[in-house]
């Protein structure tokens, strides 16, 4: 498969990259709810912490990729047949709202962690701080953070069930362009 887009699906680059945003979303989601439940001070609860921002931060690197690729790729797939004005600018929306949660969570929640003054590090590498300590503006930060990040669970689930709903009502070929070719 080529890494490039063509006329009618997406490189293997772009799907590889769409399919482990998804994994390292479940990874960051799985980890803060399990912390949730893990006992206050344990070791546990504190190596999910860590787990859920460094995954938080892979989010927000392969987004970066993900921003670089979409330019050197080429064009983004058409949509077979095709779809009405109203439906392509939601669907524009929809994207813009899913970029701007995959870069500005892992932001919000690295201003956190510097608002806070614990240390930011990715598994043991140092990372610098982006503002300098100020509880209250921490617990700010962190009402905003949990708040886009239960948002995000509706943006997923919306852009799946967007993706189910074109594949089996529409019947175009939305979901094809984004799944791994068949042999």
């Amino acid at each position: 498969m080529n890494w490039k887009n063509t006329d009618d699906r997406y490189g293997s680059l772009s799907i590889g990259m769409h399919w482990l945003m998804l994994l390292l979303l479940i990874g960051v989601y799985v980890a803060i709810n399990l912390h949730d439940l893990a006992a206050k001070g344990s070791v546990l609860r504190a190596d999910l912490k860590l787990w859920h921002f460094a995954l938080g931060m892979g989010v927000l690197a392969l987004v970066a990729m993900r921003l670089v690729t979409r330019l050197l790729s080429g064009p983004v797939p058409r949509i077979e047949p095709g779809l009405p004005l109203w439906q392509q600018r939601l669907g524009t929306w929809m994207h813009v709202a899913l970029y701007v949660f995959m870069l500005g969570m892992p932001v919000l929640g690295w201003l956190v962690l510097g608002a806070k003054g614990d240390p930011v590090s990715i598994l043991g590498l140092p990372l610098p701080t982006l503002i300098g300590p100020d509880k209250p503006l921490s617990k700010s930060l962190k009402e905003i953070h949990e708040t886009i990040g239960t948002l995000g669970y509706y943006l997923i689930g919306l852009h799946a069930a967007a993706a189910l709903f074109h594949h089996y009502l529409m019947r175009d070929n939305t979901l094809l362009r984004m799944l791994p070719a068949r042999r």
